[in-house]
């Protein structure tokens, strides 16, 4: 039987949010079978397999140029894969563009931060509900009746998300005035605040030093463990992917060549010469 969907919005009465779910990894949710994609005569990604089950951190690495972010970019509608298909909790699709996606659950963050620099820290993550108000925009605009108590509901559950990231103190703050770590934090809440059944994070730790990477760690397996979020998660940091990591997937020059648990990843001999260097 499947766990209750992440963050679900919950009642003012409700226990703390980091108390609602915990993990258990589930079925499979997201199944990914013979992906290929190709820009004109280069071949980004070959006949790429591989399912993520609910609730489980499901790390995919490589090199540089391995074809990672184009394989989230297929997951989330950014490409169109040349062959191949995804199936997202039974439903099996060759294509689905982005808000489709976002409108079955999956949420995204990006490498290289879309922050609206001059919005405040509550104003980012506000944009993340979007698809989840219902009121047109001339309700919103005037803050008439269901379009105000709609707005309150919406900043309130933002709010749990503030306190949850442990950014209270920047709420008001413009994004453009953080340190990079704050914005990497402010990326995740507005994902969050789209309520994922499935998170997608390319590069969560990029750019960060040692102790931002281990507050970001904190924050992704607290999301996974008690909000019972399922997470596809790009990084390259080794030594965060194989101690956070469930299982994970290995790409290289856009074919896979490895696929287990971080032991089995690990002592993967293939893996070790194109990946992660001589063996013990």
């Amino acid at each position: 039987m499947n766990a209750p969907h992440a963050m679900m919005p919950l009642p003012p009465d409700a226990p703390p949010l980091e108390q609602v779910h915990a993990k258990k990894i589930g079925d499979v949710i997201l199944d990914i079978k013979n992906i290929s994609l190709r820009f004109g005569g280069v071949k980004a990604l070959t006949d790429i397999s591989f399912n993520v089950k609910e609730h489980e951190i499901r790390s995919i690495i490589g090199p540089n140029g391995a074809g990672k972010s184009s394989m989230l970019n297929c997951i989330n509608g950014v490409y169109t894969p040349s062959e191949g298909s995804i199936t997202f909790r039974g439903q099996t699709f060759a294509h689905m563009n982005s808000r489709q996606v976002a409108e079955m659950g999956v949420a995204r963050t990006f490498q290289n931060l879309a922050l609206f620099k001059g919005m405040s820290v509550l104003d980012n993550i506000m944009s993340g509900r979007n698809l989840k108000i219902k009121s047109n925009l001339f309700m919103q605009a005037l803050r008439i009746g269901p379009a105000e108590r709609e707005e309150i509901k919406h900043r309130e559950f933002v709010e749990r998300i503030i306190d949850f990231l442990e950014i209270q103190a920047y709420r008001k703050t413009p994004v453009g005035q953080l340190p990079y770590g704050l914005q990497k934090r402010v990326d995740l809440g507005r994902a969050l605040a789209m309520e994922p059944q499935v998170l997608l994070l390319d590069e969560p730790m990029a750019g960060m030093n040692v102790e931002e990477k281990q507050d970001m760690s904190r924050f992704i397996l607290d999301v996974n463990d008690e909000f019972g979020t399922t997470i596809v998660l790009i990084e390259h940091d080794m030594g965060v992917v194989m101690d956070i990591s469930d299982r994970v997937v290995v790409l290289d020059y856009g074919k896979k060549i490895g696929d287990g648990t971080p032991d089995e990843v690990r002592n993967n001999e293939d893996v070790i010469r194109a990946y992660l260097g001589t063996s013990h």
